[in-house]
């Protein structure tokens, strides 16, 4: 046995206190039948440095192509709904909007039991049978767009399953979590939460190419192209994460932190702010496309060698790459003032987006939606990374669960709530269409929202005189 120093939060800052834990090889990993570790230490700075932080990187790698081929299927529907009409399918602009928001309102609802199943079944297990359930609506797809005869309602339910996709964040960002020490869970949430983005425009990017190039000539779109293409990456995903992934032994199990962590406060007052965050970037990257082919319809496509090319990819793009730079920016200057920032920011841009709607001019629309897609990465990155460091300053040292595993928990459900806002932002711009014929309500809503979210912000984490503020957050 050996005595290690830990410090807590208690009630006036950082507390020590001390436990006896037994002596564990730091050298070298043990590893169990199924590639369990059992003596996963990151935070001993002997380990991490040795065989610690070089298996913390494999499996970061193979966890960011899961995911990015989660969040690719994620949101296949939202770029190729544009080429149905084109195909002979009959749908009406309602119900184009409905395509493009099931998959995140269903990939939002599955992020919730997703967020307990690296505790039930090891990273690496459930890694491997989420990238496995991606056959279904990539399948699923391919068969239902093969004729335009296919009923509207069967679209709907095929839509829906690509909300498995949506599911894999919670437990890719709940396992991560588990592989670094606290000083560099930031940022390694960060570029395994933005390779995930990226998903969204490479899909928006590959699908319309793909469609128009392997239509060999016939009268519209191979629409089922859209889905067959990404069936042999996600065997390889799943081979790949078998292979060279681990479960951690002390993440096991772990279904009583997964619910204590819905008692804790801040879950949810997190999950609000997420909303803002990743629900705004998920909501215009779902209905981004949809919106340029309505306004600015000769812009929706340009005509390459054959080959149809969005420019729409490019808001997901830049939103994704942005996103570890907020965490790392986050790092340094506090997530909560960087996230308060980036809401402010993003309620003026979304004001100068609406009032010069009447312009008509594409290119300031699209640089407009890159400015504000932008934002939402940094925002996304530095709401991120506050998790860990709140539950690390409000859950009490005593607690039997631990921070750390309640904090991993949170992750998954945070990242649930804030996914609905995916849902809600196409059907805002619905209704608002609907209703008034324009677009013009909905923004000017997405921007008094954003201040709200940006006052919610500092009224609990930045506030003078809380312990959040005085450990910028």
């Amino acid at each position: 046995m050996k005595t290690e120093v830990r410090q807590a939060p208690g009630s006036e800052g950082v507390v020590q206190h001390v436990v006896e834990t037994q002596d564990v090889p730091t050298d070298r990993l043990v590893m169990a039948r199924g590639r369990w570790i059992t003596n996963w230490r990151p935070e001993d700075e002997q380990f991490w440095e040795g065989p610690g932080r070089r298996t913390a990187r494999v499996n970061l790698i193979w966890s960011v192509f899961c995911e990015f081929l989660g969040f690719a299927v994620w949101q296949l529907w939202s770029v190729t709904v544009v080429f149905l009409p084109a195909a002979g399918f009959d749908l009406t602009t309602s119900q184009q909007f409905w395509l493009v928001s099931l998959p995140p309102l269903v990939g939002a609802t599955m992020r919730i039991p997703y967020s307990f199943t690296v505790a039930m079944f090891g990273g690496r297990n459930w890694t491997v049978v989420s990238a496995l359930l991606l056959l279904i609506p990539t399948a699923a797809m391919a068969i239902a767009l093969a004729t335009p005869e296919t009923p509207v309602w069967v679209l709907f339910v095929v839509a829906a399953t690509a909300g498995f996709g949506g599911g894999n964040f919670a437990s890719s960002m709940a396992n991560i979590t588990f592989f670094y020490p606290a000083k560099e869970k930031g940022a390694a949430l960060g570029i395994n939460a933005a390779g995930g983005n990226l998903g969204v425009a490479v899909a928006q990017f590959i699908v319309p190419v793909a469609v128009t190039i392997l239509a060999f000539g016939q009268y519209g779109p191979a629409l089922p192209v859209a889905g067959l293409i990404w069936i042999p990456l996600i065997l390889l995903a799943a081979w790949g994460a078998r292979k060279h992934m681990h479960n951690l032994s002390h993440a096991k199990n772990d279904v009583k932190g997964s619910l204590s962590a819905l008692k804790e406060k801040h879950l949810w007052i997190i999950a609000v702010i997420y909303v803002g965050t990743f629900g705004s970037f998920m909501g215009f990257g779902s209905v981004f496309p949809t919106l340029v082919s309505i306004q600015f319809p000769e812009f929706s496509s340009f005509q390459v060698l054959g080959a149809a090319l969005s420019l729409a990819f490019m808001g997901p793009l830049v939103g994704s790459l942005a996103r570890p730079y907020g965490g790392k920016l986050a790092d340094r200057v506090g997530g909560a003032r960087v996230t308060a920032l980036c809401f402010i920011a993003m309620a003026a841009v979304t004001v100068v987006l609406v009032v010069t709607l009447s312009l008509s001019s594409f290119w300031l629309y699209l640089v407009l939606f890159l400015v504000l897609f932008t934002l939402t990465g940094f925002a996304n990155g530095a709401s991120y990374r506050m998790i860990p460091l709140v539950f690390r300053l409000s859950v009490d040292a005593n607690d039997r669960i631990g921070h750390e595993r309640k904090a991993s928990a949170a992750l998954g459900f945070i990242g649930a709530i804030g996914g609905f806002g995916g849902f809600a932002i196409p059907q805002v711009l619905s209704a608002s269409q609907n209703i008034t014929g324009s677009f013009d309500t909905a923004f000017w809503c997405f921007a008094a929202a954003y201040l709200g979210f940006a006052f919610f912000t500092w009224a609990v984490y930045l506030r003078s005189g809380t312990v959040y503020a005085r450990n910028r957050v």
